[in-house]
């Protein structure tokens, strides 16, 4: 397998304030990478460095993905070229059914590859097969993005909306955070179903094991004051399970 995304000496600054000092990390193709480290590690801030959010400025270091140079990208570039990012508080959109913001979203994709558009028939069946193996009825298609669900049905929907657009490289931002131990296995058994392409690299972050217990990480990185400590296998969860952070330092 190739390297799918790889991270060098990765500095960020918000403001004045430097959050990321130094992030190395690679993820190869195919790969599950789980991101551990306790609240204002960084961890956040790596994904929205990683897809482009404009209030972050990196000062140093390089981020390839696919071989390309992602920094020089807008960030509907590199969602375009592959990169999704499901949110840890998945935004409203009032007004907006999920079918109408993911037509517009896939065909952007599909103009960006050069592929043809797809037409109201072709985009039904493609969404209709996801939305059936994930619960999504079409009751929930219909209504406004996210307003008036449930945290677990939001989360569900993030799951979905990266089934539609099949990104080759899907980083989760604290998914687990505020949900309920049946929403949370609904959801991670949700994003489980999305993995089963051999091609497609997910990047966890979270701050506990909650998530990782429906699925199962190939490699952890330990990261603390916006660095990567360690990395290594799945029983690094174990670890930080019966030890903390502190066993890192």
């Amino acid at each position: 397998m190739g390297v799918m995304l790889e991270i060098k000496d990765l500095h960020a600054t918000v403001g004045d304030k430097e959050i990321l000092k130094g992030v190395n990390l690679s993820v190869e193709e195919g790969q599950v990478m789980a991101i551990m480290g306790p609240n204002g590690c960084g961890k956040s801030t790596l994904s929205s460095v990683i897809t482009g959010n404009p209030t972050y400025t990196v000062t140093k270091g390089s981020i390839r993905f696919k071989g390309k140079d992602l920094l020089k990208m807008s960030p509907d570039e590199r969602a375009n070229l592959g990169v999704f990012l499901a949110f840890q508080r998945p935004i409203e959109l009032p007004g907006v059914s999920m079918a109408q913001l993911l037509k517009a979203a896939l065909n952007a994709k599909r103009k960006f590859l050069k592929e043809p558009a797809l037409d109201a028939v072709q985009f039904m069946k493609h969404i209709k097969v996801r939305a059936k193996a994930l619960d999504i009825t079409d009751e929930m298609l219909k209504r406004s993005v996210n307003v008036g669900f449930s945290g677990g049905e939001k989360k569900r929907l993030e799951t979905f909306q990266m089934a539609v657009l099949e990104p080759d490289f899907c980083i989760l931002d604290e998914m687990d955070s505020g949900l309920d131990v049946d929403a949370l296995k609904v959801v991670g058994n949700a994003i489980s179903s999305v993995m089963r392409d051999s091609k497609r690299s997910f990047l966890i972050i979270t701050h506990h094991d909650d998530l990782l217990r429906y699925v199962a990480p190939d490699k952890v990185a330990i990261m603390q004051d916006g660095k990567i400590l360690k990395v290594g296998g799945a029983d690094l969860v174990s670890v930080v399970e019966e030890k903390g952070y502190e066993a890192f330092k």
